[in-house]
């Protein structure tokens, strides 16, 4: 209420000079103008105060305040002033003896928190926020109450636009090909790709999410979807301030991580480090019938045409993760930031597999198939980041380097009983497995950008990225041949060699003139796909072991250009349209490349294809936001023409044993497939109707069209499906909050058959507790245990029901976030809730 009085005066302070010196300058004026922003969330203050003061008349005061955007305009009389911009709680900034005689514009004016209000409570952000930027839309995380002791995952899930499947698979706008950025770069916090790493980071971690559906030049080409790019916390305050969570819950799970930081006028020091134990129970059930008769060598000829697997599965994740560093500020110009992240995980699953196998309705045998595997897997990056800053228009130079080292060791033992037997064989004795893999990867990052505003309103960039990547993985199966005697399976072993560089230059101009930016941009990237494969297996012997020509040791070459343009016509001050396109690449991964065959049972195995191309695709989105008192609306429809798309082929194809033996299994390998025509629309709205109640919910449909063959079978389809969520906030008595997010899955039409759809349904509570320096919360996520995959394959040889979960059943858990030294941080924006920066600050 103070600050209302305290805002209200001063507009009616400043409007009551404005009116009395009218006369002076509106026959002989100039325009003082410029933009107030907070430096360390990057958002406009609204009602800071400009006061303009008469050096040689000090009595003869003039001045403003801020809009909602942070933008003032000021006329003054010619003269020399003194110009004071000032915001409660922050550092004040000081202009003195400008003289005017022409227009000045003082562009964007950074605030700093005072060091005098380091011991005041914090106030965080109540619902997640969005800007609207030329290439990118910002969701600031909120308190989010569901995610609390969470992962990053977790947060994900609750960002429109964005998808995190029941295995932790993301995907934007129902398409999966997309890039997973930190801190605008790609790193091993994101695990190589491999998204299981984004399910040990905790969710405190970020600061915003930036959802790219229509990524500029100056960003890596790859990813058909588009890009997330995750920005981590590293707060700027004075001193030593930071926070501690304590996470604990059911299935049995148990984190503890910090954020801490410590900023002197010189330097600034920063982590975040934790540690997580998580139990997953899980489970998958497989109904297999076959059109005609087949026979198992292992189980002593057995002729079957059914097939049950029931699975259940047991995860124990251990994982200790912490990124510490420094950023140095070399002048008020230049600074250079060095940072380490390591990450040591430690898991162990044991799986057991329960199998049916029938003819007709007669049950024959019955086994059970158990694997324990173990996992061992160590991460290291180092990075520095350089900044000069050439002025305080926004041109500068900055310069990245980083290194990161990845390496895992995984074995699994795997033996297979019966359970009952009630064929003419009285035993029947199955060889167990053993496999161990290791993998080590190594990657480089060389990266360098320039930024150089020209006049108030245009843009030229340009920057330089260079990626360098080297994946080497060893795979070796052992097989039973007498009881306790292993021999290894060289037709199932080997060592797979392989790089992939991407080198590119890019960019891009960007202007605003009247209501109408654009951003054009053009990106030249090289790609440089390297594969040796060694083998026992002459090259002439892998063709025929795996029903396919493969070239056992390739360099490929892919040279193209990559154009976007990005579009924003203001309607008026809370109205716009916006406009993107966008070519993008999409390059197979080391795991989809490699031919020797992965097994999730004896009768499925997943294989790689070495002679995988490089898809790509051009993408166009139409977008409009419009806001109102209090409901904000976006929406968006899109097109993307993908071609060679490589999709998943399920057949029957026969491997070798131990012995030389030929098994019969169900193979799924990928292949460049078909063209694919995805197309759909967006609609989401955010509306706080009262103080106590704030709702927000989005809704996607998409439709894709598949257009290709395989083996002279059709594949073409035409596939349509959505996904929505909401979630509504109440602030009850005594100040608990309490949260509800519901996210539902349509069902959808595969390649090869269909799947159902999903629910998902979470609840929260929170309350501020030690003088609200703590939040307690305690949340209980899928509540009615909807979370689950049901799919129907169809393939000439045979049909298969199938469920799984990944994580089985409801989770309870309880958190305790104790913050300290943090400062107030009161959010003043348009609404509260949606901003909409016209800049070209990527």
């Amino acid at each position: 209420m103070t600050t209302k009085i305290f805002y209200t005066l001063s507009l009616a302070f400043f409007l009551c000079f404005n009116l009395s010196s009218f006369a002076q300058t509106s026959g002989n004026s100039y325009e003082i103008s410029g933009k107030v922003m907070d430096n360390e969330l990057n958002v406009p203050l609204e009602y800071a105060t400009i006061s303009v003061v008469d050096v040689n008349n000090p009595e003869n005061v003039n001045g403003g305040i801020t809009n909602n955007k942070g933008v003032f305009k000021i006329e003054v009389a010619p003269g020399t002033y003194n110009i004071v911009v000032e915001f409660i709680s922050y550092e004040t900034k000081r202009f003195n003896n400008r003289k005017i005689n022409a227009d000045l514009n003082l562009q964007t004016i950074e605030l700093g928190v005072s060091s005098d209000n380091l011991d005041e409570v914090i106030v965080r952000a109540e619902t997640t926020q969005v800007d609207i930027r030329l290439d990118k839309k910002i969701y600031n995380i909120g308190k989010d109450l569901t995610t609390a002791g969470g992962t990053v995952s977790d947060a994900l899930n609750n960002v429109p636009s964005i998808s995190v499947d029941i295995e932790g698979g993301i995907s934007l706008r129902g398409n999966d090909n997309v890039r997973i950025l930190i801190n605008g770069k790609p790193s091993a916090m994101a695990g190589f790709g491999n998204t299981d790493v984004l399910s040990q980071l905790p969710a405190e971690a970020i600061e915003r999410v930036e959802v790219i559906t229509s990524p500029s030049a100056r960003y890596d080409a790859e990813g058909t979807a588009g890009i997330i790019n995750i920005i981590l916390r590293k707060k700027e305050t004075l001193g030593f301030n930071g926070s501690v969570t304590v996470n604990g819950g059911i299935p049995e799970n148990g984190s503890i991580s910090a954020n801490l930081n410590y900023r002197t006028d010189k330097y600034n020091l920063f982590t975040t480090t934790g540690y997580r134990y998580s139990e997953s129970p899980g489970y998958g059930y497989f109904d297999t019938r076959f059109f005609d008769p087949r026979t198992d060598i292992i189980l002593d000829s057995l002729k079957y045409d059914r097939n049950i697997e029931d699975r259940d599965y047991n995860r124990i994740n251990r994982g200790f993760n912490t990124n510490v560093g420094m950023e140095y500020y070399l002048s008020d110009m230049s600074s250079i930031t060095g940072a380490v992240f390591y990450r040591l995980g430690d898991d162990r699953d044991v799986t057991n597999n329960m199998n049916d196998y029938l003819l007709g309705d007669t049950e024959l045998l019955g086994t059970n198939r158990r694997e324990v595997e173990n996992e061992e897997d160590e991460s290291i990056q180092f990075s520095l980041n350089y900044v000069k800053k050439f002025d305080n228009k926004g041109h500068k130079l900055t310069a990245d380097f980083q290194f990161e080292n990845d390496s895992e060791t995984e074995d699994a033992f795997i033996n297979e009983f019966t359970t009952y037997n009630n064929t003419e064989n009285a035993t029947i004795d199955i060889p167990s497995e053993s496999t161990l893999t290791k993998e080590d990867k190594k990657e480089y990052l060389i990266q360098a950008d320039y930024v150089l505003p020209i006049g108030e309103e245009s843009q030229f960039e340009a920057g330089y990225r260079g990626n360098f990547e080297n994946e080497i993985t060893d795979y070796k199966l052992f097989q039973e041949n007498n009881p306790g005697e292993f021999i290894l399976n060289k037709n199932q072993t080997n060592v797979f060699d392989y790089s992939e560089n991407v080198q590119a230059l890019y960019t891009q101009y960007g202007t605003k003139f009247g209501n109408f930016s654009f951003l054009l941009g053009l990106r030249l990237e090289n790609t440089n796909l390297q594969g040796k494969i060694d083998s026992e297996l002459t090259e002439a012997e892998l063709q025929e072991e795996f029903s396919f020509d493969i070239d056992t040791d390739f360099d490929n070459d892919y040279l193209g250009l990559f154009p976007t343009l990005n579009l924003i016509y203001e309607l008026g001050e809370d109205e716009n349209l916006t406009l993107g396109y966008n070519r993008r690449i999409n390059r197979p991964r080391g795991w989809y490349i490699n031919p020797f065959p992965s097994r999730s049972s004896r009768n499925n195995i997943f294989q790689g294809n070495p002679n995988l191309n490089p898809a790509f695709s051009n993408a166009f989105d139409l977008g409009y936001l419009k806001k109102w008192d209090k409901f904000t609306l976006t929406s968006s429809i899109y097109y993307q023409r993908e071609t060679d798309a490589f999709q998943r082929v399920r057949e029957e194809v026969f491997i070798s044993g131990p012995s030389g033996e030929q098994i019969e299994v169900i193979r799924s390998i990928p292949f460049n497939l078909a063209t694919n025509d995805r197309m759909g629309g967006e609609l989401g709205f955010l509306y706080n109707p009262a103080d106590w109640l704030r709702l927000n919910g989005s809704v996607n449909v998409f439709r894709f069209k598949l257009d290709g063959e395989f083996n002279g079978n059709d594949y073409s389809q035409d596939n349509s499906s959505w996904f929505g969520r909401f979630s509504s906030k109440v602030t009850l008595p005594l100040k608990i909050d309490w949260q509800t997010n519901l996210f539902y899955r349509g069902p959808s039409d595969e390649i090869q058959g269909t799947q159902d759809g999903i629910l998902n349904v979470d609840l929260a509570f929170s309350k501020e507790i030690l003088n609200d320096k703590a939040t307690l919360s305690l949340n209980v996520r899928d509540i009615f245990n909807g979370r689950k995959r049901t799919s129907f394959t169809s393939t000439e040889f045979f049909n298969q029901d199938s469920e799984f979960q990944w994580r089985q059943g409801q989770s309870v858990n309880v958190s305790l976030i104790y913050r300290f030294n943090q400062q107030k941080r009161e959010q003043r924006r348009s609404n509260g809730n949606q901003d909409f920066d016209e800049g070209f600050e990527g």
